[in-house]
């Protein structure tokens, strides 16, 4: 037998043997594969608990203070004018400028008074002729009183006649006639004087109240008028003037909420140039007359406490504020109960929408269950729930916008 043969002869046959031993293997290594594949598929489709945000629903406390209308309107100035002359005339010299502050009589501008003080000269100078021609009268009046003293000695003794005693009489009458009718000039021209001097005084403008300039109208050498017949060269004021310690607010609320606002009632004010600073108020008065066009009422709103901050015209938003109660309370004003807030108070994102229907989902031992809720005016930037909410219980918050009455949730507030 050759070699070749002989060694082709001694080889094993594993073709059968080998196939029967990988087949297992395989098999499992497929059944392995495929659980691994079935718990991975279960895992990855499976529904996964949505994960939630609670917040606790809180009563209303007795003493807490709700906001029951919000408003917008300005600051205004009860003591604001322009201060203008009694006269036309040229601005001769203006002593303020703007944002100074000024006394009540300080003097502010000074018109040009040329002429009035001519016009105060040309008075005196009557005044003065007058007093000089009432002293040659009495003396004259004191003469003529020596002469009547004297005839009526000769008429006793027969010297003279009668008629040169009645000629004595009338002249010393017409004497005493004419230094009444003196005196009366006197008056006379002592008050044209007085005219003219105020004419001068009229031609310095004063400060009528303690203020501060907000803005000047005029300069030297302009004209100022108190009408505005003069043209558009003619100025009607000097500067505006503004009473700091008069400044309140002033808010137009529509006709249909007016009834929530009172005299005294609390108000918290928030200037649209510091919107983090929170201003104390207080109604001073509801104006009793409407805006037919408009359809709201103007309320008048005090400041507690003034601030250099606080400037005319600046816009302002004021919350009218009252104090809340529990359920079954009723506060009493003037003998009449006033808006009781029975209910409890939530953030307003645990309140959702379904409809027309305000709802909130409550947790109950990890699923939630839808409720219809009635809500009433806000607790600062909370919610008050009126119904369908108690006390102590938790509302989602923040969670899937497809959350469903009874579904499984995950708390995890924190």
């Amino acid at each position: 037998m050759p070699e070749d043969d002989q060694l082709a002869s001694l080889q094993i046959d594993r073709g059968e043997e080998g196939r029967r031993r990988i087949w297992p293997a395989l098999l499992i290594f497929a059944i392995v594969v495929a659980a691994v594949a079935s718990v991975s598929w279960f895992f990855l489709l499976r529904p996964r608990t949505p994960e939630v945000r609670t917040a606790v629903a809180r009563e209303v406390s007795l003493d807490q203070e709700a906001t029951v209308l919000n408003a917008s309107g300005y600051v205004t100035a009860r003591r604001q004018a322009t201060i203008s002359s009694k006269v036309t005339g040229r601005v001769l010299e203006v002593l303020i400028e703007e944002g100074m502050e000024v006394e009540e009589g300080q003097i502010m501008a000074r018109l040009d008074d040329s002429n009035a003080r001519v016009s105060l000269g040309l008075a005196e100078a009557e005044l003065a002729a007058a007093r000089s021609a009432l002293n040659e009268t009495e003396v004259r009046r004191a003469e003529a009183e020596v002469d009547l003293s004297r005839i009526k000695e000769l008429v006793d003794r027969s010297v003279v006649s009668q008629a040169e005693l009645d000629r004595a009489q009338a002249g010393f009458d017409s004497l005493v006639a004419r230094i009444e009718q003196q005196q009366t000039q006197i008056e006379v021209a002592a008050q044209r004087v007085a005219v003219w001097q105020q004419e001068i005084d009229d031609r310095t403008i004063r400060a009528p109240y303690d203020g501060v300039v907000i803005s000047k109208n005029a300069q030297p050498g302009e004209m100022i008028s108190p009408l505005s017949a003069g043209g558009a060269f003619t100025r009607t004021g000097i500067a505006t003037v503004v009473d700091m310690s008069s400044l309140e607010i002033e808010v137009d609320v529509n006709e249909s909420y007016i009834n929530r606002v009172r005299a005294g009632q609390a108000v918290e004010a928030t200037l649209d140039a510091y919107s983090d600073w929170q201003i104390p108020a207080h109604v001073i008065a509801i104006v009793p007359t409407a805006d037919r066009q408009r359809a709201t009422v103007r309320v008048r709103i005090g400041f507690e406490e003034l601030d250099p901050r606080i400037l005319p015209d600046m816009g302002v938003k004021v919350a009218f504020r009252e104090t809340a109660v529990r359920p079954g309370e009723a506060p009493m004003d003037a003998g009449r109960p006033v808006s009781a807030r029975p209910g409890v108070i939530v953030p307003p994102s645990a309140i959702r929408k379904d409809g027309s229907r305000d709802i909130v989902f409550v947790v109950r031992d990890d699923t939630v269950e839808r409720r219809a809720v009635t809500l009433g005016d806000p607790v600062d930037q909370d919610v008050v729930v009126m119904s369908g909410l108690a006390p102590g219980e938790a509302v989602v918050v923040d969670g899937p916008p497809d959350l469903a009455d009874g579904d499984l949730v995950r708390v995890a507030n924190q």
